[in-house]
């Protein structure tokens, strides 16, 4: 089933836009800062989505991975009376061709407690139009290593400064290094957060950070010339302090329940 799921996937595509390499082409300073983040090339990521209140309020990112299907984080707590926007790049402006999606069903990992299994899938109410502004992105196959060093990217809509707590309005970001689940924890030791374990990834620590609102958002690092997603935004340093590093969702670790989960539904 997972098989046709991605046949059906290449069909809906046409093969026009294949998962992971978008039509517009980032340009990322330095290979560059969303605490010191830079503003993205408008349409740059089409698999990033903004998750909102049912008023219009942006509160987690997300990833395309489908036309159907949204990847999140548990920790947002997504309701099915929330909305995803797919196609956004500068939330304050009102004249962007974006998509507006309910959301038929929430799927949260059956292990998550205490940011662990920190992922939840989303099934859209009705397909996503694939375009040259909204493609999904590659997802990780349980096999994939991501080495500490490897420079990826994450994106959102979340803060830019974590005493502040001030938002930007444009979509930012940032590449960062892999660090090993070792010299993570050490950023951790004697904090209130759960230790490094082998279903989360590490980035950062180099002088930038996600913050709060890109929870849910995407980690990508490029195989075999396309983006893939290997982690989902999840905790960090509470005020996102760019010398310690973010944790993210290992996506090669959760790839089994993301498969099964979609099949099923």
């Amino acid at each position: 089933m997972a098989f046709l799921w991605l046949l059906s996937c290449f069909v809906l595509l046409g093969g026009s836009y294949g998962c992971g390499v978008p039509s517009i082409k980032p340009v990322i300073s330095g290979y560059a800062r969303v605490v010191n983040g830079e503003d993205a090339v408008s349409g740059s990521w089409p698999w990033q989505v903004s998750v909102q209140t049912n008023t219009g309020a942006h509160y987690c990112g997300g990833s395309l991975i489908s036309d159907l299907w949204v990847v999140t984080a548990a920790h947002c707590e997504v309701r099915t009376s929330d909305r995803v926007v797919l196609g956004e790049f500068d939330l304050s402006s009102s004249a962007e061709p974006i998509q507006t999606k309910s959301i038929a069903r929430v799927f949260t990992h059956p292990n998550y407690s205490s940011l662990t299994y920190d992922i939840t899938l989303l099934k859209l109410s009705s397909p996503a139009t694939i375009t040259a502004r909204v493609s999904p992105v590659c997802i990780a196959a349980s096999a994939d290593v991501f080495s500490a060093g490897e420079r990826c990217v994450t994106t959102g809509w979340g803060h830019i400064n974590g005493v502040a707590q001030t938002r930007p309005s444009k979509l930012q970001q940032v590449a960062l290094p892999l660090l090993t689940n070792t010299d993570c924890q050490k950023h951790f030791v004697g904090s209130i957060y759960p230790p490094i374990q082998s279903n989360m990834i590490c980035a950062g620590a180099s002088g930038a950070s996600s913050c709060r609102g890109d929870s849910g958002g995407p980690l990508v690092c490029q195989k075999n010339g396309a983006w893939t997603l290997a982690g989902v935004v999840s905790w960090g340093n509470p005020f996102c302090k760019t010398s310690s590093p973010g944790v993210y969702a290992r996506v090669t670790a959760l790839k089994s329940w993301l498969d099964q989960t979609i099949a099923a539904y």
